[in-house]
């Protein structure tokens, strides 16, 4: 199988492709960034202040004769990992969820698909794919561990937000329709997931000091978040 694997013609492009262009975005950018990483509890609405935050950012380059826009991401991410594996989105979920594949799932994927995808090939294949989108810079990145990929580049900004159980149970139980039991199960699952797959892109385990600043949803609009982050950003010379 791994004589099978090697010869791929997907796994040779791919490689020689993020070889090639992550080598040479290393060279022309010795001062990556900057980055906003937008961490959340489940019920705590990230995407509608990410879009917002990119246009305010986008608003005041433009403002300061910086022809260059802020854009946000999502889901994107998980999109072009599938389409560089030659997979469809659905089949690499799973990783996003921080979960493994089981031993019959492997099996029924080796025999079913021309490729066998191992989790090893498909996580590295998602931190490639995130590094190249993420090296030009100005980029508000939403979930998926974003704050695994930046953390270590000076120029960047990580925020999480977060809100009491409470809080949560009766936004996820209004929004999906929900009892309180039911919410309260899906909010503990999804906050192990989103944990685990940030301690596994870094590699370790990790704490809530890996974030710059906790936004409380309870307490703070999305407007007062955003003109909190743009003030701190301001600060720090991101923009």
């Amino acid at each position: 199988m791994a004589k099978y694997k090697a010869e791929h013609p997907l796994q040779r492009s791919f490689h020689k492709y993020f070889t090639e262009i992550l080598s040479e975005k290393q060279i022309i950018r010795k001062d990556p960034g900057p980055y906003v990483s937008i961490a959340r509890d489940f019920g705590c609405m990230a995407n509608p202040i990410a879009r917002k935050l990119s246009a305010e950012l986008t608003k005041i380059n433009m403002q300061g004769g910086i022809k260059k826009e802020w854009n946000w991401i999502n889901k994107e991410l998980l999109e072009a990992s599938a389409k560089e594996l030659g997979l469809k989105t659905s089949e690499i979920t799973y990783v996003f969820r921080s979960q493994q594949k089981s031993t019959i799932d492997e099996i029924v994927s080796a025999l079913s698909s021309k490729y066998y995808q191992s989790d090893r090939k498909i996580r590295k294949t998602i931190t490639e794919v995130i590094k190249s989108i993420l090296s030009d810079g100005n980029i508000v990145i939403v979930g998926r561990g974003g704050v695994a990929f930046t953390k270590h580049i000076p120029r960047s900004l990580h925020i999480k937000l977060a809100a009491p159980l409470e809080w949560r149970i009766h936004r996820i139980s209004k929004n999906y329709d929900l009892s309180h039991e039911e919410a309260k199960k899906i909010i503990k699952k999804v906050d192990k997931e989103r944990k685990i797959l940030i301690e596994t892109f870094f590699g370790g385990k990790t704490d809530e000091t890996i974030f710059d600043i906790i936004y409380n949803r309870e307490t703070m609009t999305e407007a007062q978040i955003i003109k909190s982050v743009i003030c701190v950003m301001e600060s720090k010379k991101l923009i």
